[in-house]
């Protein structure tokens, strides 16, 4: 396993692949989970780029750091993971709270990012009634208070009833993360809002959103892709919040044609 001491928090990270002739892609996932939510889609990349996943603080075996949190010290973290990482220049897959990550990571270095692509995520998701009534739920009742509503918006119906034990295993993980950490990040996506600045985003990017998604739903995240000048918008059938895991192969393959354009933009403008 890999660790970095970072100023406040020791994150907890993968890296696989880093040659000096590989892009690099960054991933950060949602609220509620860890990186492993990202194993296919890492496997379907990693012989053609470095591929960088970790666990935000308050999340699997990262520090829980001083909750709560805002979106900035999520953007910190990862900022300063990558300088801890020598990275200088990556494509970033951000996930619901993770594409929230990835915008404010934009907005103060937009020289790190080479292209994004944005996952079941908005500018603004929920409003702070919704959050707060959240945070009161697990802080009276544990995550298992809320644990059937919120996997009932991570994943379709057909992935909730097949005959496996991917749906009990992801279930497994949420109710394991720390509950001071899931709620400290909770008030940071409350307390998020760069509806704004969607317009400044100057890379190539694109937005995926699953049609049964429950948390943000696909309007949300087309309206999002309205405002990114030159943003594809990816509407996957069948699946839901996360679709890393319900369809990693179009997943992969939409962060590689990011990537391509990204990195072949960032050769032709170094040439």
């Amino acid at each position: 396993m890999q660790f970095a001491r970072l100023e406040d928090v020791t994150i907890h990270y993968r890296l696989s692949g880093l040659l000096a002739d590989k892009p690099v892609i960054v991933m950060v996932n949602s609220l509620g989970t860890d990186l492993r939510i990202w194993d296919d889609v890492v496997q379907a990349l990693e012989s053609d780029y470095a591929v960088l996943v970790y666990d935000k603080r308050g999340h699997g075996l990262s520090d829980l750091g001083t909750p709560p949190y805002r979106i900035e010290d999520h953007a910190d973290d990862l900022i300063a993971l990558l300088a801890f990482l020598g990275i200088g220049k990556a494509v970033f897959c951000g996930l619901s709270v993770g594409g929230q990550v990835v915008q404010a990571v934009y907005a103060r270095m937009p020289e790190l990012v080479a292209g994004i692509v944005f996952s079941n995520t908005a500018p603004k998701i929920g409003d702070a009634a919704f959050w707060d009534r959240r945070i009161a739920a697990v802080e009276a009742g544990g995550l298992e208070a809320i644990a059937e509503g919120v996997l009932e918006r991570w994943f379709s119906a057909g992935f909730r009833q097949r005959e496996s034990g991917d749906f009990p295993g992801y279930r497994n993980m949420l109710l394991r993360q720390p509950v001071d950490g899931y709620t400290g990040t909770c008030a940071a996506i409350r307390d998020f809002d760069m509806k704004a600045q969607a317009g400044e985003i100057a890379v190539p990017a694109a937005c995926i959103v699953g049609s049964a998604d429950g948390a943000t739903p696909p309007d949300l995240v087309s309206a999002f892709a309205d405002h990114i000048a030159g943003a594809k918008f990816h509407l996957i059938e069948g699946v839901g919040h996360i679709p890393c895991v319900e369809a990693p192969e179009r997943v992969s393959a939409i962060i590689r044609d990011i990537a391509e354009a990204a990195f072949s933009e960032q050769g032709a403008q170094e040439a």
